[in-house]
């Protein structure tokens, strides 16, 4: 399986990128330093900057399906602005299978977040964050792409377990908050084989 991959350079697209080659995966990953990885097999990296649709363009090699984990800190539009560019690269590449890292919390999954979480931390301190994820699940929602949203909880370090919960409705209780990187990576990979999420956003966390 040939992916893009959007994001690789973050603590999950790197996880991403080392479980997809372990996967025998053919991976190309945009980023902005030629040097950001080391090179490898299987692994094609393309300089570019998310923010240019002209990069981004560049980075279509038929691949069979698209993974987008960009990331941007507390500020900055970095996920939605580059996301919307993906969306229309692959539209224009009639490239369909989407997988795009979002946040619990984000949409629907808001009223399974704590006090602290709700209020402080994304009511607050990663307000600009939030809406940057709330305008990026927007825009996958509304394109005609086989989307699927991934919700993780607050990354933590910690091994693959593949033993955490998928929370798709609003009765779920006694929610971590939490998963690791390598399960994220894991459950993000699944989906390329899978249509239980198409058209959905699960939420995974411990």
């Amino acid at each position: 399986m040939k992916l893009l991959i959007f994001g690789a350079t973050g603590t999950i697209g790197r996880e991403v990128v080392r479980q997809a080659l372990a996967r025998d995966f053919q991976v190309t990953a945009l980023v902005r330093s030629a040097d950001a990885f080391e090179p490898q097999s299987g692994l094609t990296v393309v300089t570019g900057d998310v923010l240019d649709p002209d990069d981004v363009e560049r980075a279509f090699d038929r691949p069979d399906a698209v993974i987008c984990t960009l990331g941007a800190g507390a500020r900055g539009t970095v996920r939605s602005t580059g996301t919307r560019n993906i969306v229309q690269a692959m539209v224009a590449h009639d490239v369909r299978r989407l997988i795009c890292l979002s946040t619990l919390g984000a949409g629907d999954s808001r009223v399974h977040l704590d006090f602290f979480w709700k209020y402080i931390m994304f009511g607050l301190l990663l307000r600009r964050a939030y809406a940057d994820h709330q305008q990026q699940e927007a825009c996958v929602m509304a394109s005609v792409l086989d989307w699927t949203l991934v919700r993780p909880g607050a990354f933590a370090d910690g091994p693959l377990t593949r033993a955490f919960r998928r929370v798709s409705g609003p009765h779920e209780t006694g929610l971590a908050l939490k998963i690791s990187r390598a399960d994220v990576a894991w459950f993000i990979l699944e989906q390329l084989t899978s249509n239980e999420y198409l058209h959905r956003a699960p939420g995974i966390t411990y």
